[in-house]
Protein backbone atom coordinates (compact mmCIF):
# COMPACT_ATOMS: atom_id res chain seq x y z
CA UNK A 1 0.00 0.00 0.00
CA UNK A 2 0.92 3.55 -1.09
CA UNK A 3 0.25 6.64 1.10
CA UNK A 4 -0.64 10.08 -0.82
CA UNK A 5 -0.09 13.28 0.55
CA UNK A 6 -0.94 16.70 0.90
CA UNK A 7 0.72 19.76 -0.22
CA UNK A 8 0.14 23.75 -0.94
CA UNK A 9 0.14 24.84 -4.48
CA UNK A 10 3.22 26.62 -5.28
CA UNK A 11 4.92 25.09 -2.83
CA UNK A 12 8.21 22.32 -3.77
CA UNK A 13 6.13 18.82 -3.66
CA UNK A 14 6.93 16.28 -1.69
CA UNK A 15 9.92 13.39 -1.97
CA UNK A 16 6.71 11.02 -2.24
CA UNK A 17 5.92 12.60 -5.70
CA UNK A 18 7.12 10.92 -8.43
CA UNK A 19 9.68 12.48 -11.05
CA UNK A 20 7.21 12.12 -13.91
CA UNK A 21 4.83 14.15 -12.29
CA UNK A 22 6.49 16.57 -11.52
CA UNK A 23 7.21 18.63 -14.35
CA UNK A 24 3.13 18.74 -15.34
CA UNK A 25 2.64 19.54 -11.88
CA UNK A 26 4.88 22.95 -12.39
CA UNK A 27 3.84 23.22 -15.83
CA UNK A 28 -0.42 23.00 -14.18
CA UNK A 29 0.40 25.68 -11.87
CA UNK A 30 1.79 28.05 -14.53
CA UNK A 31 -1.36 27.92 -16.48
CA UNK A 32 -3.62 28.62 -13.36
CA UNK A 33 -4.08 32.40 -12.84
CA UNK A 34 -4.28 32.87 -8.77
CA UNK A 35 -3.22 29.18 -6.68
CA UNK A 36 -3.86 30.69 -3.22
CA UNK A 37 -5.43 28.78 -0.67
CA UNK A 38 -5.19 25.49 -2.89
CA UNK A 39 -3.59 22.27 -2.07
CA UNK A 40 -2.77 19.37 -4.15
CA UNK A 41 -3.52 15.57 -3.24
CA UNK A 42 -1.37 12.64 -4.50
CA UNK A 43 -3.56 9.57 -4.08
CA UNK A 44 -2.50 6.30 -5.83
CA UNK A 45 -4.69 3.87 -7.98
CA UNK A 46 -3.51 0.37 -8.83
CA UNK A 47 0.05 1.59 -8.18
CA UNK A 48 -0.45 4.36 -10.60
CA UNK A 49 0.18 8.06 -9.19
CA UNK A 50 -2.57 10.79 -9.60
CA UNK A 51 -2.11 14.44 -8.19
CA UNK A 52 -5.28 16.24 -8.32
CA UNK A 53 -5.72 20.25 -7.26
CA UNK A 54 -8.57 21.16 -5.16
CA UNK A 55 -10.62 23.09 -8.32
CA UNK A 56 -10.64 19.53 -10.52
CA UNK A 57 -6.88 19.92 -11.95
CA UNK A 58 -5.60 16.24 -12.23
CA UNK A 59 -2.49 15.11 -13.28
CA UNK A 60 -1.45 10.92 -13.83
CA UNK A 61 0.17 8.46 -14.88
CA UNK A 62 -1.19 7.16 -18.09
CA UNK A 63 -0.93 3.68 -18.27
CA UNK A 64 2.19 3.69 -21.31
CA UNK A 65 3.95 5.48 -18.10
CA UNK A 66 4.10 8.99 -19.50
CA UNK A 67 2.65 12.07 -17.52
CA UNK A 68 -0.72 12.99 -18.60
CA UNK A 69 -2.90 16.28 -17.76
CA UNK A 70 -6.74 16.12 -17.94
CA UNK A 71 -9.67 17.76 -15.88
CA UNK A 72 -11.75 15.08 -13.82
CA UNK A 73 -14.88 16.24 -15.08
CA UNK A 74 -13.94 15.29 -18.64
CA UNK A 75 -13.97 11.19 -17.64
CA UNK A 76 -17.12 9.82 -18.80
CA UNK A 77 -18.11 7.03 -16.43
Amino acid sequence: MQLGTRWAFGAQPPASVPSTLRGRIADAEAAIADGAGRHWTLTWLEGRPIAELDDGTVVRDSPAGHAAEGDAADEDW
